[in-house]
């Protein structure tokens, strides 16, 4: 998150003006994973791959994976309240109350196993406390993440807390966290920044009350399948993240140039991913049953611009939220 309003920002190989606060909520549809050289594999062993693992967008940097029956949730917000953020400037309210819809992010959500919380702004961890309350769902996230949701009534058992470096065996499926950084505004600051250490004083009631508590990336890698680079934030940590070669990049879009190189060290670091995907551009508080919306001062545009000139033989997909897609994010073919 950044401030309400950025300015102009110059660096690199391109100019970015930016808002506040990376966008995007939504909800995106389940469709076959398949690795990477799925092209190059037998018709018989792309169904195998094909029915093993599905990935659907859930808006912002949210993501739904299945694996089998079984579900994984990244930064899953789905209830997408108003702030007075997309609105004229100066309009946005650091004091609205925190809500969340459990109808709609029950039916969304579904039944997972695994919730992954990059940090704990809003629009990543606000309708997790219910996820993890309704389904027992395990939790991973910063010892914040864990003050946060303990003080939202989730229980201890169900929330491991990780700091990057940690490589999870989930017997199918791997998880491996990487400790990341926040995106900055024009004045390279971050917002809302701060950790919990301790239990809050009270539960927290508003936006305002609750801070970056640091930030996490994770890849996703399915056994026999791909792996997928998750992020919630557009800064990351370049030793930490180096020689991990996912086969998707979850690329979250900069609300400034104020970190240097950016996108430039991200895709040298993760080696040219083969798909890159931008998240985290879209106007997060229109309702789900409505086409994506970009916000006309995020440069969607530019930013794919680079990722071409920067990565030529990767591929660009800019997500929706109703098409189902395939691990290289083409759309999937259905029965």
């Amino acid at each position: 998150m950044s401030d309400p309003m950025n300015g102009p920002q110059h660096g690199g190989r391109r100019s970015f003006v930016r808002r506040t606060l990376l966008r995007g909520a939504a909800l995106g549809a389940a469709a076959p994973l398949l690795p990477a050289g799925a092209a190059a594999a037998s018709t018989a062993g792309s169904r195998k791959a094909a029915a093993s693992a599905t990935l659907r967008w859930l808006g912002t940097s949210g993501w739904r994976i299945g694996i089998g029956d079984r579900t994984v949730l990244f930064d899953p917000y789905i209830t997408r309240f108003p702030t007075g953020l997309f609105g004229p400037k100066g309009s946005f309210d650091a004091a609205t109350p925190l809500l969340c819809d459990e109808e709609l992010v029950s039916r969304h959500a579904g039944s997972p196993e695994l919730v992954l919380v990059s940090h704990t702004h809003w629009d990543h961890i606000n309708d997790v406390p219910h996820i993890a309350r309704s389904t027992g769902a395990r939790v991973i996230g910063t010892e914040t993440t864990y003050h946060v949701l303990r003080a939202l009534g989730v229980d201890a058992g169900q929330i491991s807390v990780v700091k990057g470096g940690e490589m999870l065996d989930f017997d199918g499926f791997t998880v491996e966290v990487v400790a990341s950084r926040h995106s900055r505004n024009a004045k390279w600051s971050y917002f809302a920044p701060g950790t919990l250490n301790a239990a809050p004083r009270r539960a927290p009631r508003t936006i305002s009350d609750l801070p970056e508590g640091d930030t996490l990336a994770f890849q996703v890698s399915v056994k026999g399948g791909p792996s997928v680079f998750l992020m919630g934030a557009s800064d990351f940590e370049e030793r930490g993240a180096s020689g991990l070669r996912p086969d998707v990049l979850m690329a979250a879009t900069p609300s400034s140039t104020a970190t240097y190189r950016y996108l430039e060290r991200l895709l040298g670091a993760l080696g040219d991913p083969a798909t890159v995907v931008p998240v985290h551009w879209d106007n997060f508080e229109r309702p789900l049953s409505l086409p994506p919306q970009r916000d006309p001062v995020m440069d969607l545009d530019g930013f794919t611009d680079l990722v071409r000139a920067l990565s030529p033989a990767s591929r660009i997909v800019v997500p929706d939220y109703e098409t189902l897609y395939g691990a290289d994010m083409r759309p999937a073919v259905t029965a």
